[in-house]
């Protein structure tokens, strides 16, 4: 089996992006030889992965808040920086890094959520819906990456380092209380509301993508003249 050569830019105009960047570099510049690429993709995943245990542990305890926090720091390191480690050190493999990234991403999301959606924090059907745009948002900004060259990875600011810090205030406020009162009404779940918002967010970002990119690939590849030509043509006159 064989592939093409994958070629993108990558854009993150995210609130922390600058500054990350630029930590980032320090830090894989600093790193041991022996901490790889590839082991700190798997280090990312396992992150997720703790996350969504611990997530689904706070029904039990509020302690498990502690390892929602730790185990959203460990995906931030290892998710951050294995493309960085490769980069700084010359060793990037474009084609794998952007596959392996992007199916750990799907995977670890997918983890996520489900935790979220047994810690009785959320309802099932938000989480679930909160995925399913999630992986929308995902899919559309693959396709954008193939067919216009760009991979966007942030939306209104928000991008995956200011979504794990949004995660880990909640997580350490659901210690606390899970319920909040909004304008002095009756007590809803914080992380409802929350999901609300996440999936109005992301299906926002999905149909504002869809149209933009839409109309942008219109206009680079327009409808042949002749077909256009032929098909505005009265089919009278074409038989005449």
């Amino acid at each position: 089996m064989s592939f093409r050569t994958a070629s993108h830019t990558r854009t993150n105009t995210s609130l922390t992006a600058a500054a990350e960047r630029r930590l980032l570099v320090r830090i894989a510049s600093r790193l041991p030889a022996a901490v790889t690429s590839d082991a700190l993709s798997i280090l990312g995943l396992a992150g997720m992965a703790g996350a969504g245990v611990s997530f689904a542990a706070l029904r039990w305890s509020p302690w498990a808040a502690g390892g929602v926090v730790l185990s959203l720091a460990a995906n931030w390191f290892g998710d951050s920086l294995d493309g960085t480690v490769a980069r700084v050190r010359h060793q990037e493999r474009p084609r794998f890094g952007y596959y392996v990234d992007h199916v750990i991403d799907l995977a670890g999301t997918s983890l996520l959520m489900i935790g979220v959606a047994c810690s009785g924090l959320m309802q099932p059907t938000l989480a679930l819906t909160v995925l399913a745009a999630y992986l929308m948002v995902s899919a559309e900004s693959y396709l954008t990456a193939h067919a216009a060259g760009v991979f966007r990875m942030s939306f209104l600011g928000f991008g995956p380092t200011e979504l794990r810090i949004v995660l880990a205030i909640g997580a350490l406020e659901c210690a606390v209380s899970p319920w909040i009162h909004l304008f002095g009404g009756p007590a809803v779940r914080l992380f409802d509301i929350g999901g609300a918002v996440a999936a109005a967010g992301l299906f926002t970002a999905f149909a504002t993508a869809a149209i933009r990119n839409t109309r942008a690939l219109h206009g680079d590849e327009p409808l042949p003249a002749s077909i256009a030509h032929t098909s505005s043509t009265p089919s009278h006159a074409r038989v005449a």
